[in-house]
C-alpha cells in the first residue's frame, strides 16, 4: 500500500494554466507561483453566474484520519468523473499541525490536492505574510508606548499577542521589554499560532483590499488606564498592515490528483473564528464552477468587533 506522500509524488500534474483555461480565467488575472500554483485576481463584484454550493461538515474521521478535507476532495473528483464543472474551495494547512501529530491537510490516499509538499509548507506565503502583519502590529503598539504613549494605553491591558505558525509551548506565556529604557516597558505577553490570529479570520471574511483595511481598523488592541478601548484605527496603521497583506488576500488555485480545480485560501481555527476558507475562495469557486464544494470545521461562537459584518 503506497503512502500519501508516495501517491502525491507520483502524480502527473497538469500545468496550472491548463486548469485555468478550462475554467475560462483570463490569463491577465493570474499571478503564477511556478508551474503548478497561481494566485487569481478575482473580483467578486464582477458579473458572474453563481453555481450551486455543497458544504461538507461534521463527520467522524476514521482511525486513519480521513475527515472533511479528504471527503470534500473525493466528492469533487467524483463530480468531475461525471463530467460536471466542479471547483473546490479549501483551507490552507497550518505549519504547526503539519509538523505535529495531526499532519498535513491536503487530503489522503488518492483524494489529495497537489503539489502536496508546497501546500503544506509555506505554499504562496500567505501565512508568512499574516505572521509578519500580526507581529508588526504588536511592535507598533509597544513602539507607541515607548515614545510617549499619547493614547494612554495601559501595558497591563494589551490584548494583542504575538504569533508564530508553529506550536511552541515555551512561548505561550512570556515576559517582554527586559533590558532597560531602550528595550521597552516590561510586561507579560505571549504567542498564539498564526491561524488563531484575528488577522487570519479577517482575511478570510474580507471581500476586497478596501474591506480588509476597514476590518483591520476595527481590531481591539487593548485599553487605556481609564479602561477605554483602543483600536488599530487609533494608531492609524491599518494602511500599513493592509499593505503587508496585499498579495495574501488573493485566492490560490491548485489541482487535485484528478486535476479538479481547487481554490485553497486561508484557514482560521474554528475555536476562535468561523473555521473555513476565505469568502473570496468560495465566491471564486461559485463563479467558475457549476458546483462549488467546500468544508466547514465548526460553528462560530465568538465574534470580535473587527469581524462584524456591517
Amino acid at each position: 500500500m503506497k503512502s500519501d506522500v508516495e501517491i502525491s509524488q507520483e502524480a502527473k500534474m497538469a500545468p496550472i494554466t491548463t486548469v485555468t483555461n478550462q475554467l475560462g480565467i483570463d490569463p491577465d488575472d493570474l499571478e503564477q507561483y511556478g508551474k503548478f500554483k497561481t494566485k487569481v485576481n478575482f473580483d467578486p463584484t464582477a458579473s458572474h453566474q453563481d453555481g450551486k454550493l455543497i458544504l461538507v461538515t461534521s463527520i467522524n474521521p476514521t482511525a486513519a484520519g480521513e475527515g472533511k478535507t479528504t471527503v470534500t476532495i473525493g466528492l469533487g473528483d467524483a463530480f468531475k468523473e461525471l463530467h460536471k464543472n466542479v471547483v473546490l474551495a479549501l483551507r490552507e494547512p497550518s505549519l504547526g499541525p503539519v509538523m505535529g501529530m495531526k499532519g498535513g491537510a491536503t487530503g489522503g490516499g488518492y483524494a489529495q490536492v497537489v503539489p502536496m509538499e508546497d501546500i503544506n509548507l509555506h505554499f504562496t506565503g500567505d501565512f508568512d505574510a499574516l505572521t509578519e502583519a500580526h507581529n508588526t502590529l504588536a511592535a507598533l503598539i509597544d513602539n507607541h508606548i515607548q515614545h510617549g504613549n499619547q493614547l494612554n494605553i495601559d501595558p497591563r491591558q494589551i490584548v494583542w499577542k504575538r504569533v508564530l505558525d508553529v506550536n511552541d509551548r515555551e512561548l505561550r506565556q512570556v515576559v517582554i521589554g527586559l533590558g532597560g529604557r531602550t528595550s521597552g516597558v516590561p510586561r507579560q505577553d505571549g504567542f498564539d499560532i498564526t491561524v488563531a490570529s484575528e488577522l487570519m479570520a479577517i482575511l478570510c471574511l474580507a471581500t476586497s483590499l478596501q474591506d480588509l483595511k476597514k476590518r483591520i481598523s476595527k481590531i481591539l488592541i487593548g485599553y487605556t488606564y481609564d479602561r477605554q478601548p483602543v483600536y488599530v484605527s487609533d494608531l492609524h496603521v491599518e494602511g500599513a498592515l493592509t499593505l503587508l497583506l496585499k498579495d495574501a488576500v488573493k485566492p490560490n488555485l491548485v489541482q487535485t490528483l484528478e486535476q479538479t480545480p481547487a481554490f485553497i485560501h486561508g484557514g482560521p481555527f474554528a475555536n476562535i473564528a468561523h473555521g473555513c476558507n476565505s469568502i473570496l475562495a468560495t465566491k471564486a469557486a461559485l463563479a467558475y464552477g457549476d458546483y462549488a464544494i467546500t468544508e466547514l470545521a465548526s460553528a462560530l461562537t465568538w465574534v470580535p468587533r473587527s469581524l462584524w459584518i456591517l
